[in-house]
């Protein structure tokens, strides 16, 4: 388990981290969203050693990272920015994880490295920054880490080569119990992976919730009603609504009640007009961090 208490951090004057916690599960893949400058690389560079933090605590496993090299070999992590690999082969970099890493998988590296079509004599500057990527998920995943951290892993990859990086990392998970952590902007993607997402704003936590439990009682509704105005506020008074909007004849509606309850009531009065939606995590992303509708930004509490 990774586990992050009330971490600050401050770089001169600026507060870049602000009583920040998370709690990543074991066997699970965490999703951590939000703007640009949110903290997102802030807290990744916290969790792999880069950076120490001025107030708070950092473990895995109960375990402090800082400084403690038993930690950090089951670690596998991916930055954003690969410049480190650069002036490297694949070929040359296997023969110096092999040394360090206890448990690397050639025979993995090889099947990885053929099915992402990867040469692994050819530099890796010489390579596109979609390639770079690839390479440097091959190599990661072949050091057979028991906790992975990927800093925006799938941009610049392709629809293809982004099924199988995610095959692969669903797979680790469901056969080694693998725990990972993916910050990226990609939110639909996220959705379609993850088990549990954390949205991070100006250095806090603002939501941490398993993905399920976060869409399973909040829907978008429209609802159109013929000859009963009068009553529309007696049957809106019964929903806790989030966000309420007019289009025209249409009532567009954000709530927060189990499904059964909201077609229950709504299907009692006949509407013209009824949908009852799940939020994609774009939508309550938005919402949330207060993007076109900063007033519902309580939106799950």
């Amino acid at each position: 388990m990774i586990r992050v208490e009330n971490v600050s951090k401050n770089f001169d004057n600026i507060t870049a981290l602000n009583d920040f916690s998370l709690n990543v599960k074991k066997g699970s893949i965490y999703g951590l969203v939000g703007t640009n400058g949110s903290g997102k690389t802030t807290i990744i560079k916290h969790l792999t050693g880069v950076f120490i933090p001025d107030r708070g605590s950092i473990t895995i496993n109960g375990k402090n990272i800082y400084e403690n090299l038993a930690v950090k070999e089951k670690i596998g992590y991916i930055p954003d920015n690969l410049s480190y690999y650069a002036p490297y082969s694949l070929n040359d970099i296997e023969k110096y994880y092999k040394n360090i890493y206890k448990l690397w998988n050639h025979d993995r590296f090889v099947e990885m490295i053929e099915k992402f079509d990867l040469n692994k004599n050819t530099k890796i500057n010489r390579l596109s920054k979609g390639m770079q990527k690839q390479a440097a998920f091959c190599i990661i995943m072949s050091c057979l880490p028991e906790y992975l951290i990927l800093d925006e892993p799938i941009d610049g990859l392709d629809p293809i080569v982004r099924k199988l990086l995610w095959k692969y990392i669903v797979e680790d998970v469901a056969s080694r119990e693998m725990t990972c952590l993916i910050s990226s902007h990609n939110l639909r993607e996220m959705e379609g992976i993850c088990d549990c997402i954390g949205i991070v704003d100006k250095g806090h936590m603002v939501l941490e919730r398993d993905l399920d439990e976060l869409k399973s009682d909040i829907h978008k509704l429209q609802v159109a009603f013929k000859n009963i105005t009068d009553d529309i506020e007696n049957i809106y008074s019964k929903l806790n609504i989030l966000h309420r909007e007019k289009r025209g004849s249409v009532d567009l509606l954000i709530v927060r009640n189990p499904k059964e309850t909201v077609d229950a009531l709504i299907t009692a009065y006949q509407p013209v007009l009824y949908d009852l939606l799940p939020l994609t995590l774009e939508e309550i992303f938005i919402y949330e961090l207060g993007g076109e509708h900063g007033d519902i930004a309580e939106i799950l509490f």
